[in-house]
């Protein structure tokens, strides 16, 4: 039961935030994110809140910063919005997991150039017999 009420919690976490984020937070630095994630801890004291930045390295590292600098107003804007008992301190983690799939795609690419995982010849489109 704990479980199922975590995983509504943490939905519930990841859509305030974002709306919070998109809405409320004036940071110059905080460009285009998408939070993709929040783990809350069984005993409300944390949330990790995983976001996906566009841009290059400098960008990522600018937005990061200011997602820390604005930790404290989301948390208050969370609580505010949220009925429990504990507001949980926010760590913003950037969301990577997308960047590591395209990496092994492209090493599958390297490793087996004329291969499709579809089936289909990459020349024509034909089926391969």
């Amino acid at each position: 039961m704990a479980s199922k009420r975590l995983a509504r919690l943490n939905e519930q976490v990841k859509r305030e935030i974002s709306g919070i984020l998109r809405l409320e937070v004036r940071d110059p630095r905080i460009g285009a994110i998408t939070v993709t994630r929040a783990d809350v801890s069984g005993d409300l004291w944390v949330a990790r809140v995983y976001v996906r930045i566009a841009g290059d390295e400098s960008e990522r590292a600018e937005t990061m910063a200011g997602l820390e600098a604005a930790a404290p107003f989301v948390r208050r804007r969370l609580g505010s919005e949220l009925h429990i008992r504990r507001v949980p301190e926010l760590q913003f983690k950037e969301d990577r997991a997308l960047d590591h799939a395209m990496r092994i795609e492209a090493i599958l690419k390297d490793v087996a150039p004329g291969a499709d995982p579809e089936g289909l010849d990459p020349v024509d489109g034909d089926e391969v017999e």
